[in-house]
């Protein structure tokens, strides 16, 4: 949520400002601004938008009109008043002597808003960023020194809540800076630039080299240098990382929408994560440096995680247990670190998160720390906070993803959880290692099988046309299908505003099924085989109350055709491994969908790609 960008170097600062914020916009925001100052000249331009990015691009003439070669960026996500010229980023104190960018949430800017104006400041806006801008000016001006570094770690100290700042001081012309606390921030270098920026992607086209700052850390940033500190004021050493994702991974490439793009990438995403643990033809977990013994006496798994992620736990569940034999308990992030968990010795506790950074899984995974239990995230960003901070990494491969309703990463993180499944099942001796092979061949055939969904995706989009007016949608399935059907309904409706809800088949009769009327679109997933009967009843009985059945089957399962009105099919593979394939229909109905009712499908209303407060 809300986006950074900074930069300082040789070039025109706002072209890339702009264009790095267009990167960024996938995080959600509801204006815009740019503040660019010209070498030695007194005054600093500061000029803002409400809305859309372009309409901030047309006001600047594309950056032509902003002369300067250091300036900072943003995109806003409204929480501190509301989405308007005056609450938007940069914000700066009375005399222009600060000026800053902010995401994250200062808990306590009442406190010190009163504070401040007790020493003579006024507010011109109703956010909490104002107030932190002001809170700097005013140790800064305070010091004898004027000294950028200790302004800001004293105003660090004083506040509560999430940030990552990006400051401009009057005094220091041609110079950035930088801090942050529980809000994602990373600093790029190049030959003859630096830059600051919320994730990798605004700087991927000028760099691979980036660093990455640690919590309560600040950074000086000039064309040529960047140095770091600790919220002491003490200069101390990072090491750079190496951006491993290609910057066309982030472009769109000739596809309409980054959606439909990252929904095509899934074959190559889920090969590259299987490859990456799968060494001739055994799971090699040797990157997570977790022991064998460690993994082999688990007793007990929590897995934590918020949005898809966490459906990607609910399917995770049914395998562990099942495969595995180990109990599995799914929490939201949200609930988790809000009540007092149990958590029993010989366990682990894995949290998953795409960006890494998001808020309530980060903080859950501190409570898990504090309680002394070992930590796994699996995660897609290198150097995000959970990726840092978990004892234990998995990294998924689905590379950048730009569209909110993620598509790649989700099914990479399946197929992260299939082969830990599997790897810990043959420890704990549940399989032998004929079924473990057999399973890690099924695996490696999971790429292909996709491709072989997305070759009929035409025939999703034409029926996806047929009811892209539909009101209601109800996805219903048993076992691993209903774990498919949170995902197929969070997709349909986070791209399409369709009232969509996810049901265990069983419980319909104990008051769902008293929703559905005549034209009421009902998806049934039947994948497992076992319960393929027990689903197929369920819908028969919502068919005889008006319900418009889709069903989504295994080929060979043609019967189902007799019940439903439509039907779309998937290959078999093992029951553990369907929800990589039973999405995918799933995916592209809800994209077809909000294409059919024009709206914008990479940037839903209301969301946002990473959600870094609470």
């Amino acid at each position: 949520m809300c986006g950074i960008v900074g930069y300082v170097g040789k070039q025109q600062a706002a072209e890339f400002l702009l264009q790095g914020l267009e990167k960024l916009e996938y995080r959600g925001y509801d204006s815009a601004g740019i503040s660019v100052r010209n070498g030695d000249d007194e005054n600093v331009t500061i000029v803002k938008a409400k809305g859309r990015l372009k309409t901030l691009v047309e006001k600047t003439d594309g950056g032509k009109t902003v002369k300067g070669c250091c300036g900072i960026g943003h995109t806003r996500w409204a929480t501190h008043g509301e989405p308007s010229e005056l609450n938007a980023h940069p914000h700066y104190s009375d005399d222009k002597n600060v000026i800053l960018v902010h995401n994250g949430i200062i808990e306590n800017f009442a406190e010190l808003k009163t504070k401040l104006e007790k020493n003579g400041y006024t507010f011109y806006s109703q956010t909490d960023t104002e107030v932190v801008t002001k809170l700097i000016d005013y140790y800064y001006k305070k010091a004898a020194d004027k000294n950028p570094i200790n302004a800001i770690s004293k105003a660090m100290l004083r506040v509560r809540g999430s940030y990552a700042f990006g400051i401009m001081f009057h005094d220091y012309p041609n110079t950035l800076y930088a801090a942050r606390k529980d809000s994602p921030l990373i600093i790029g270098k190049a030959k003859d630039a630096t830059m600051i920026a919320s994730d990798v992607t605004p700087v991927m086209n000028k760099t691979k080299t980036v660093y990455y700052i640690d919590n309560l850390e600040l950074a000086e940033l000039k064309a040529d240098s960047v140095k770091f500190f600790n919220i002491d004021g003490e200069e101390i050493e990072k090491k750079p990382s190496e951006i491993k994702w290609d910057a066309k991974a982030a472009e769109k490439g000739g596809y309409e929408h980054f959606m439909m793009k990252e929904i095509q990438e899934q074959p190559k995403a889920v090969k590259d994560t299987i490859n990456a643990y799968v060494k001739d033809g055994k799971i090699d977990l040797s990157a997570l440096e977790i022991k064998d013994e460690d993994l082999k006496k688990l007793e007990r798994i929590y897995i934590i995680a918020c949005g898809s992620a966490y459906h990607v736990g609910v399917a995770a569940k049914y395998e562990l247990e099942g495969l595995a034999g180990i109990p599995v308990e799914v929490d939201f992030a949200s609930e988790f670190r809000y009540r007092n968990p149990i958590l029993v010795k010989n366990s682990m506790v894995i949290i998953v998160s795409q960006s890494g950074e998001t808020a309530d899984s980060l903080a859950a995974l501190r409570l898990t720390k504090e309680k002394g239990v070992p930590t796994l995230g699996v995660v897609n960003v290198v150097g995000s906070s959970i990726a840092r901070e978990a004892d234990h990494v998995m990294y998924t491969y689905a590379g950048p993803e730009i569209a909110v309703a993620t598509t790649k990463a989700y099914s990479t993180q399946l197929i992260a959880f299939d082969i830990l499944s599997t790897r810990i099942a043959e420890l704990k001796g549940k399989i032998d290692a004929k079924k473990s092979a057999e399973l890690i061949a099924e695996l490696q055939t999971i790429p292909d099988k996709i491709k072989r969904i997305l070759e009929d995706k035409e025939r999703i989009q034409w029926f996806a046309a047929k009811f892209s007016n539909t009101k209601d949608a109800f996805f219903i399935g048993r076992g691993v299908d209903y774990a498919i059907c949170l995902e197929g309904s969070l997709k349909m409706k986070e791209v399409s505003y369709i009232h969509s809800e996810a049901y265990a088949a069983g419980e319909l009769k104990h008051g769902t099924i008293s929703l559905i009327e005549d034209g009421t679109l009902v998806v049934g997933v039947l994948t497992q085989n076992a319960l393929y009967e027990k689903t197929r009843s369920n819908m028969v009985e919502v068919k005889s109350r008006g319900a418009y059945l889709m069903g989504l089957a295994n080929y060979g399962n043609y019967n189902i055709e007799d019940t439903a009105d439509f039907v779309v099919y998937i290959p078999k593979t093992n029951e553990y491994f369907t929800p990589s394939l039973a999405v995918i229909p799933l995916q592209l109905m809800g994209y077809y969908v909000s294409v059919a009712k024009g709206l914008d499908v990479d940037k839903p209303r209301n969301l946002a790609k990473s959600v870094t407060v609470e």
